[in-house]
């Protein structure tokens, strides 16, 4: 595709973020980045590359937004679809890592007009904030998301786990499956329903994933699909980590805690799941 078809905009109003709008377009990518609050523009504009028309979103921590990721209104996403459709998509995909996975599957399942998501190192249920509400405040623990002003289910924080380290830094994915064990019952309240969702569902993940059990989160999904008859592809490679890289991508590691994997297993990774998300697209 020529460059000078594909133009950069800056969507005002409830949809912020940096949009390629590619003039044939007919498929609208969202992109959804982590807890990072990284707005992934370098990603969107690979998608805009590919041919379609991309939205790199800000879902929060901008100016009149939620500061961190705490009861997030799954209307934000829903506002991002409607963008898409108003420009002229008429097939909407999600790509959302990390905790933008995990909100790219709960808007799926909340709006059928989502036909595909692709979830890199996803979560199969919701977890606790990350950073503070509109309040300011952080603890105690509330939900990551809410829907029609209403709060959704989490899985709470263990207070007793204790913090493990992998090259020197802390390594989550303990906690979260401590937090699966002890909270059993609220985990099962907090379990994404993505068997509801009729989209098309592409699940990247590393089996190094230090930061939370992704494959394992994976594997769930993909079961709970397949008994409700709902085709889910997994792409996986056991020593990917967390931070999975696509072509042309240099996403930094992180120096706060620990993602596994390292560089080449990461980008080996990427590449597998490019040529996936390319067919789906």
């Amino acid at each position: 595709m020529e460059a000078q078809a594909v133009r950069e905009e800056s969507p005002t109003g409830i949809v912020a973020g940096t949009f390629f709008r590619c003039s044939q377009a007919t498929t609208g990518v969202v992109v959804l980045g982590g807890s990072s609050g990284r707005v992934d523009v370098g990603r969107a504009r690979l998608f805009a590359d590919a041919g379609t028309s991309a939205l790199a979103l800000q879902w929060f921590g901008g100016e009149g937004q939620i500061p961190g990721i705490c009861e997030v209104p799954l209307e934000t996403f829903f506002a991002a679809t409607d963008y898409l459709i108003e420009t002229g998509c008429r097939r909407i995909v999600y790509v959302g890592t990390s905790k933008g996975a995990e909100a790219s599957l709960l808007a799926a399942v909340h709006d059928q007009r989502i036909d595909v998501v692709v979830a890199i190192s996803p979560s199969s249920v919701i977890w606790g904030n990350i950073g503070a509400g509109r309040d300011g405040v952080s603890w105690p623990e509330r939900s990551s998301w809410s829907l029609d002003g209403i709060a959704l289910p989490f899985v709470p924080t263990d207070p007793d786990w204790t913090p493990e380290y992998v090259d020197g830094l802390v390594s989550y994915r303990g906690l979260f499956e401590n937090c699966l064990k002890t909270f059993k019952q609220k985990s099962k309240a907090a379990t994404i329903p993505v068997e509801t969702a009729s989209a098309e569902i592409l699940l990247v993940a590393g089996g190094d994933d230090a930061l939370w059990p992704s494959l394992s989160f994976a594997r769930d999904i993909v079961r709970r699909r397949g008994e409700a008859g709902k085709v889910t592809h997994l792409i996986s490679s056991r020593d990917a980590g967390h931070r999975i890289l696509l072509p042309g991508e240099n996403t930094p590691r992180s120096t706060l805690h620990a993602h596994g994997g390292n560089d080449e297993t990461d980008r080996k990774l990427g590449r597998k799941a490019w040529e996936g998300i390319r067919e789906l697209l």
